[in-house]
């Protein structure tokens, strides 16, 4: 039997590429790797995204927020992560970190970068006052589980789903050591949502729209292919009840598929017009 065994050598370098799905955009360094400007629309948020969950997250609060009579206008425009659009010129410019999602905001006299999906959840909600309590221990309580869902987002994603899903081998330890920190996280949503609606009280806020990113599509059971049934999503009723009751949700339902290609996605939104067309609304 093979030795899978690995010993790091006392300074690690990078000459070869890691493997899985990602391998040939994964380098250890920053930066732009070649010059290109990003497009710009008429609207005052130019959003620079995937579909991925974090990038669902902001599209969802785009859409609640006009759905609600805001005037949150957006562009929302594809970057593809398999053609390394994260590391134009333009996108560092607004993202030094070469992420989804990146949003520029022009509603003012200046443009303002924000990057980070919690950063830019908080900044629409500030911005226009709403899905943010004002003030209190209701804003933090809310504060504190949109905090908590940025730092499961990595367990989850680059954890579980990428040694369960994208890796080139499947070997036990991985899977199980971050299959056992997302069901731990599970259980902490459905403890949290057997006291509360929502993740922050009885109101719907931004925490719920980051945790939906990332919790609906196992609810759904279309994320990681086979995951929702090997994680046993079910059994978190509690958890599947929240995610159920999201998911009838208008503003939601359009968001989770912008920046999205194929069939039933959104490839980039201008208008209302282009999600009415595949919602059939």
């Amino acid at each position: 039997m093979a030795d899978l065994t690995y010993t790091p050598p006392k300074v690690w370098t990078w000459d070869q590429p890691n493997g899985g799905e990602f391998a040939a955009i994964n380098r250890p360094t920053a930066g732009a790797r070649f010059e290109r400007e990003l497009p710009r629309g008429d609207h005052p948020f130019q959003l620079y995204s995937l579909g991925t969950p974090n990038g669902q997250k902001v599209t969802i609060m785009l859409e609640e927020l006009l759905a609600a009579g805001y005037a949150a206008e957006y562009d929302a425009w594809l970057i593809s992560i398999s053609d390394s659009d994260q590391f134009s010129s333009g996108f560092v410019d607004i993202n030094p970190n070469s992420k989804i999602p990146a949003l520029l905001d022009v509603s003012g006299p200046e443009p303002v970068r924000v990057f980070e999906s919690g950063s830019i959840l908080f900044h629409l909600a500030e911005k226009f006052g709403t899905f943010l309590p004002a003030s209190g221990s209701a804003r933090t309580e809310c504060m504190n589980w949109l905090m908590w869902q940025m730092s499961t987002a990595p367990m989850i994603g680059g954890g579980f789903g990428h040694f369960y899903a994208y890796a080139p081998e499947k070997y036990q330890y991985p899977i199980d050591r971050y299959t056992m920190e997302t069901k731990r996280i599970l259980d902490v949503a459905d403890k949290r949502l057997a006291e509360t609606r929502y993740l922050a009280g009885d109101e719907y806020s931004i925490a719920d729209m980051a945790a939906y990113g990332w919790f609906g599509g196992l609810v759904r059971g279309d994320a990681y292919g086979d995951a929702s049934t090997f994680l046993d999503v079910g059994s978190y009723t509690n958890l599947v009840r929240w995610g159920e009751e999201l998911g009838e949700r208008e503003p939601v339902r359009r968001g989770r598929i912008v920046n999205r290609n194929g069939e039933g996605f959104v490839r980039e939104r201008h208008t209302a017009a282009d999600i009415d067309a595949v919602l059939n609304v």
